[in-house]
């Protein structure tokens, strides 16, 4: 959703149950002054449905950017193909308020093109540029999904129509451009900067490391994260230089999706998101500020601390809760004499049922410490679908196992 003029635009989005999905590319507007809805009739060639895209309104208002998105088709009976969109479109009104015609049209950026993604962030800057962060591009067949995160920044500037990788330019670099009597003031250096950046040949930062490893309860996230131009720099500089930055390494959020962004006074604040490991999803709950004046380092408002995320705690408990299930499903298969005594361990260990809870109320209350463990007994390469099915299966034999009782 977003503002334009005395309106909220809302595009497109998806629905999806257990049996069935649908996207959507319809627009409806919000009017400020009425408080209604309505939907809109734009002429012209609409994107195609999606869901997950950006919206960010053109600097006069009179139009709304729409950029990227992800959708599925289903192609067999129990294969669905997902597809990353990586094109951009133009919402344009014309005509006088009450008896706006609104159009869409397609827009082709010039300049370096963010790679596609998905769960990116979306903010606008100054001088009505958009700042795009993160997010995250799928790999997915008919067996597997492995999705790569990102942490790189794209600035597109609305009124070129043109996109540029965000360089992080650190402390080190700005002392060196004194250094060598670069005159000008903020807005001299801005705009040879933005040159610098559009001639960019390199693209974004590059995520060189990512360690994550986990004891107990506490996560822990690492990166060292080195651009083309700050390692000519680096081999600029003289040793007690090079001494000196090697100490204090440059502090970037690490690769996610989801993250919430906004702009205030020309500084672009980021907050959480969210990425996996393997099978595990982790939720991020750090904040960071960055300057895009001076586009020199970001700024740690609230690290990441493991030790407050409890969930943490509970998926360590859920690893033992599922390798325990998954026992238990093989002598209930197996059907011995010891059957009856395993399953009362395993049910002391699942989540309880409520008084006057519904089957209903529970499955959905529960549905990640049943996926868990249907995802241990059913393997890694199990579809995502299958799993839920089964999920829902196991804690409705729960649930009814626990009512006889």
């Amino acid at each position: 959703m977003v503002l334009s003029k005395r309106q909220l635009l809302v595009f497109g989005g998806f629905h999806e149950s257990t049996r069935d999905f649908i996207y959507y590319n319809d627009i409806y507007a919000f009017s400020l002054d009425s408080f209604s809805w309505s939907r809109l009739a734009p002429s012209g060639s609409a994107p195609c449905p999606r869901s997950a895209c950006q919206m960010t309104s053109t600097p006069d208002g009179t139009g709304v950017i729409i950029y990227g998105g992800y959708s599925k088709v289903r192609v067999k009976k129990d294969v669905e193909k997902g597809t990353i969109h990586t094109d951009m479109f133009l919402l344009k009104r014309d005509g006088k308020d009450g008896q706006e015609r609104w159009s869409w049209s397609r827009l082709n950026p010039s300049g370096n093109k963010p790679p596609p993604r998905s769960g990116f962030s979306l903010a606008v800057g100054p001088a009505g540029r958009a700042v795009l962060f993160g997010g995250v591009c799928d790999e997915e067949d008919e067996e597997t999904l492995e999705g790569d995160f990102y942490n790189d920044l794209f600035l597109y500037d609305t009124a070129k129509n043109r996109w540029f990788p965000g360089v992080l330019r650190g402390t080190k670099t700005e002392k060196k451009k004194r250094r060598k009597g670069r005159k000008g003031g903020a807005e001299g250096e801005e705009d040879e900067r933005n040159k610098e950046e559009e001639a960019e040949p390199q693209g974004p930062t590059e995520v060189i490391k990512e360690v994550v490893t986990e004891d107990g309860t506490v996560m822990i996230i690492k990166e060292a994260i080195r651009g083309p131009e700050e390692e000519e720099d680096e081999e600029e500089e003289d040793e007690e230089e090079e001494e000196g930055s090697a100490s204090a390494p440059m502090v970037e959020p690490c690769p996610r999706s989801s993250a919430m962004a906004t702009v205030r006074q020309g500084k672009l604040y980021l907050y959480g998101g969210m990425f996996e490991v393997g099978d595990r999803q982790f939720t991020l709950s750090d904040f960071y500020c960055l300057d895009l004046h001076k586009m020199d380092q970001w700024e740690v408002l609230i690290e990441m601390d493991p030790k407050t995320q409890e969930w943490l705690e509970e998926s360590e408990s859920e690893e033992e809760e599922e390798t325990k299930g998954a026992q238990g499903e093989e002598e209930d298969s197996e059907e011995d004499s010891e059957e009856e005594e395993d399953d009362d361990e395993e049910e002391e260990e699942h989540p309880a049922v409520q008084e006057g809870e519904t089957v209903t109320a529970y499955q959905n209350r529960t549905e990640q410490h049943w996926i868990g463990l249907a995802r241990v007994n059913m393997g890694s390469d199990a579809k995502h679908k299958k799993i839920a099915k089964v999920a829902l299966a196991m804690a409705q034999v729960f649930y009814e196992d626990t009512g006889d009782v």
